[in-house]
């Protein structure tokens, strides 16, 4: 049963939330045709979008679909302006109460999610008319989606109402819609009328700008009619159809960018009459996961159905008058009455995926790209404040015997985690001497992730730079020729985007640097809390965004960390807990939830930082009961 009540976001959540939303500084969403991917602020970006209709949806329920599709791993929507819901009379418009869809942009900021915009004229969306207001009807000799004059003229003075009040919303004007729809699944309608559809996207430039991503959406047969030089090419298709040859025809109008799937169908609308439709969550978790494997960008349609309220459905003609029922569930992930379905949680488990090791993502947490020199340069150097900094190198001559690896001066400031070709080998400490030899083939990469560990705050007045002070030493070879890429992680951690890599990562001990996620729900009212790590290693732990900072669980004292209250999604909502462990992770990674502090004990009576097996640590077991 649906909730009596709306789930909304408790008053006490909205000043943590405003630190985890885009900033309304002007931005930037670009296609990036050079390595087919879309750019949000200048890094790699995809996004996993849902539709819902706020026509759909009582103004009241707007904060809960939007809030449980974002607890859903969704990181975009994509809605319609259905034009006769706004303008029910030529030259008077309706944007009050449940019409205000400025307000569910608003909503839809609130939630941290990024908008796709599809305003028509045409919509379809088995609303009535396909959106476009009867009263055009009471011209007989109107030819609709056309470039008769009296169609265009209406359509004009419609958008010049619509549009400019749609502009500040832009993203690059700091708002959230990332792209703009131009018509709707056009090739589909038997006119191909090229003059129209060229006159659509000049009102759409004149009225928006040059900046705003403007796109097509049609189906595999639409595209030759509905596509046009200078907007983006999309396509939809469901489950049931061949993914492989849809992108490739997809490919023959639009060469190069982003493969964008703009409708997956997770289901199917109803006609009254005939029975309920569906689609398998088998079916429709596959087709998606197959997408993200490819690097698609994908909205899913519907991801919330919800009402056709009075009399504005929608009907069809295929060799007969079919009506739509009142309902538009759609058998989606989110039921017409607001509960989530198995085929949300499915979804859910496809989509929420941040797992794989650090490397795997250098190009979404350095997207500017390496900075270049002979020498390591310092992070102070590199505009690096805080966190961490890959070093890379390559090795001129193949190293076949153990050759010892070190920094001379006490030169690591302040923990080095090596890898040679992606394998981990160990790790250098700040202080402390530690014997690490190295093999590898001539060309071998050599990355060595650099930690700063927290600058000096007393004791000392010199300056405490962080990062390799001095070039490494393999043997007798000073390395030279590296590339340093400065580490946004928490940027990535925060836009929270759903991430596919193109192959599974299952890292074996010693794992290396590595990050882990997963989800999970509060059943009931949310508590301060502890966060202990069993068998962790080292490492960094977000939840929901925000950086509760660093865990030592090896080292400690410190066992746990400590979780305030308002960090926390309550009733059942997902909560994500993001982990790079940066050296070993326990063969059954787990994390547990206490209900106080573990501030003063550690694992092992001596710490030995070693990766051969024959040296053991002492260890001292830790007391739990009671907890």
């Amino acid at each position: 049963m649906a909730p009596k009540n709306p789930l909304c976001l408790p008053s006490l959540l909205l000043p943590l939330l405003t630190l985890l939303l885009p900033q309304a500084d002007s931005g930037s969403f670009v296609v990036d045709r050079d390595h087919d991917r879309f750019l949000l602020d200048g890094a790699p970006f995809r996004y996993v979008s849902g539709s819902l209709h706020y026509f759909r949806v009582p103004r009241v329920l707007w904060a809960d679909r939007l809030f449980k599709m974002r607890m859903s791993g969704l990181n975009a929507i994509q809605f319609y302006v259905p034009w006769n819901y706004h303008e029910p009379e030529p030259g008077v418009y309706n944007f009050n109460g449940s019409r205000d869809l400025f307000a569910f942009l608003r909503e839809a900021t609130l939630a941290n999610l990024l908008v796709i915009l599809r305003p028509g004229p045409y919509i379809c969306a088995e609303w009535d008319m396909g959106g476009l207001p009867a009263w055009l009807l009471r011209n007989p000799k109107i030819h609709l989606r056309t470039s008769d004059p009296d169609f265009l003229a209406a359509v004009d003075s419609w958008f010049k109402v619509l549009l400019p009040k749609i502009y500040p919303w832009l993203y690059h004007n700091g708002g959230n819609i990332i792209s703009i729809q131009v018509e709707n699944e056009y090739g589909s309608y038997r006119a191909c009328d090229m003059n129209y559809m060229r006159h659509l996207a000049g009102l759409f430039r004149a009225l928006l700008g040059d900046k705003i991503l403007l796109f097509t959406t049609d189906g595999p047969e639409g595209l030759k009619c509905g596509s046009l030089q200078g907007l983006y090419t999309t396509v939809d298709f469901g489950p049931a159809d061949n993914m492989t040859k849809t992108f490739a025809l997809l490919r023959k109008y639009e060469p190069h960018g982003p493969l964008v799937n703009s409708e997956y169908y997770t289901g199917w609308l109803d006609y009254w009459g005939q029975n309920h439709s569906t689609r398998s969550i088998p079916a429709v978790t596959k087709g998606l996961e197959n997408m993200l494997k490819l690097g698609a960008s994908v909205n899913m349609y519907m991801f919330h159905g919800g009402t056709n309220f009075g009399y504005w459905n929608g009907a069809d003609e295929k060799g007969r008058f079919l009506p739509i029922t009142t309902s538009y569930d759609y058998d989606a992930p989110i039921s017409e009455s607001g509960d989530p379905t198995p085929k949300l949680f499915a979804i859910r488990n496809v989509i929420s995926k941040l797992d794989g090791d650090l490397l795997a993502f250098l190009d979404l947490l350095c997207p500017q790209g390496p900075i270049r020199s002979i020498l390591p340069m310092t992070f102070e150097a590199v505009k690096q404040d805080h966190g961490f900094m890959l070093y890379r190198t390559y090795l001129i001559h193949t190293v076949s015997k153990p050759t010892q690896f070190w920094v001379p001066n006490n030169g690591v400031h302040d923990r080095a985690y090596v890898m040679v070709d992606g394998v981990f080998q160990g790790v250098l400490e700040r202080n402390m001497k530690r014997n690490l030899f190295l093999t590898g083939k001539m060309g071998a990469k050599l990355d060595v992730l650099l930690e700063n560990m927290g600058r000096l705050s007393f004791g000392s007045n010199s300056s405490d730079f962080k990062g390799l002070l001095e070039p490494p030493i393999l043997g007798q070879t000073i390395l030279t020729q590296w590339l340093m890429f400065p580490l946004k992680i928490d940027n990535l951690v925060k836009r929270w985007f759903p991430i596919q890599l193109l192959k599974s990562s299952h890292p074996q001990t010693p794992s290396g640097p590595t990050f882990y996620s997963t989800v999970f729900p509060i059943f009931g009212s949310s508590r301060d809390t502890f966060l202990f790590l069993p068998g962790w290693t080292k490492g960094q732990v977000w939840i929901n965004g925000f950086n509760l900072g660093r865990y030592w669980t090896k080292r400690g004292p410190q066992q746990t960390l400590y979780v305030p209250r308002p960090l926390l999604f309550p009733r059942g909502a997902l909560n994500k807990i993001t982990l790079l462990e940066l050296e070993n992770v326990p063969s059954h990674p787990q994390i547990q939830f206490l209900d106080r502090p573990i501030l003063n004990n550690t694992l092992h009576k001596t710490y030995i930082y070693s990766l051969s097996a024959d040296v053991q640590s002492t260890s001292e077991p830790m007391e739990l009961s009671g907890h």
